[in-house]
């Protein structure tokens, strides 16, 4: 594709991750999809969930980086979300899948040989 949203209109928050285990501080998969999951937490999607945002960075004094606003490239299951305004949802494994109704989100441009999509949040 010659054409490229990375980095338009993106910004992002610090956030808490939930805490897994003493030796792992928290439990983020960078470009996963998140929601709050309380004060200043955010939290893994269940299937269905709506989500808020999607992972930049995480894992530092149990710290993430979340991407709340911009276009953002992410993975999906399922049937691949059609271009233009499409319902979309956490799928339960970081990426998200279409729903009938629902968020709905810009899907801008999608690569069904790698399952991403890139949306506007």
């Amino acid at each position: 594709m010659n054409v490229s949203f990375h980095g338009i209109g993106q910004w992002f928050a610090t956030f808490l991750a939930p805490a897994v285990s003493e030796e792992e501080e928290c439990k983020t998969v960078e470009g996963a999809v998140v929601k709050v999951g309380g004060q200043g937490t955010i939290a893994a999607c269940s299937a269905g969930d709506a989500f808020c945002g999607v992972i930049a960075a995480g894992g530092r004094d149990g710290l993430c980086s979340v991407q709340l606003g911009g276009f953002a490239t992410i993975p999906y299951t399922g049937t691949a979300p059609a271009l233009g305004l499409s319902a979309l949802a956490a799928d339960g494994s970081g990426g998200v899948k279409t729903l009938e109704s629902g968020s709905k989100y810009w899907v801008v441009a999608s690569d069904e040989t790698a399952k991403t999509v890139t949306i506007l949040l």
